[in-house]
């Protein structure tokens, strides 16, 4: 997991070949008037989801425990403050069902070992690894998460 500023961004670009290309983009658009709605950036290579809603509780969001096999998630705060949970998928038990190889998404029943806040700006880097728990809060968050192919 990675946790930065979108002032930083270019220190990442070596990390993965698409995250200039991801990068770039949340650069090229005007956040502030961007709609809820799902983005082509690099057909299946890169895709930005935008959604724009009250957060829920610790209990609500970590019940959708998640990680992604295929993808690794650029999670971007838009406006407002997003609690995250987290902890390191190794270190979780009990998965919830099956792997969902259409939605790309496995769920635990586990509980986050750690939580933090990211304000406008700021981004986590999810990789297969990390299961989160987004969207914990009380008022309005807008953000934007970048899936971007392994």
């Amino acid at each position: 997991m990675i946790i930065d500023t979108i002032k930083n961004a270019e220190k990442y670009y070596c990390v993965h070949p698409l995250f200039a290309k991801a990068f770039e983009y949340i650069r090229s658009v005007d956040l502030s008037t961007l709609e809820d709605g799902k983005y082509e950036i690099d057909g299946n290579n890169l895709r930005a989801i935008v959604t724009n809603k009250i957060g829920m509780t610790a209990a609500e969001s970590s019940a959708k425990f998640e990680c992604h096999d295929q993808h690794i998630d650029i999670q971007l705060c838009m406006k407002g403050v997003e609690k995250l949970g987290w902890k390191p998928r190794e270190a979780c038990i009990e998965q919830k069902g099956d792997y969902n190889p259409d939605k790309d998404v496995a769920y635990y029943n586990d509980a986050p070992d750690m939580y933090f806040e990211l304000k406008d700006g700021q981004f986590a880097i999810f990789y297969p690894e990390d299961v989160h728990a987004p969207m914990i809060g009380q008022d309005l968050i807008k953000k934007m998460v970048i899936k971007v192919k392994l």
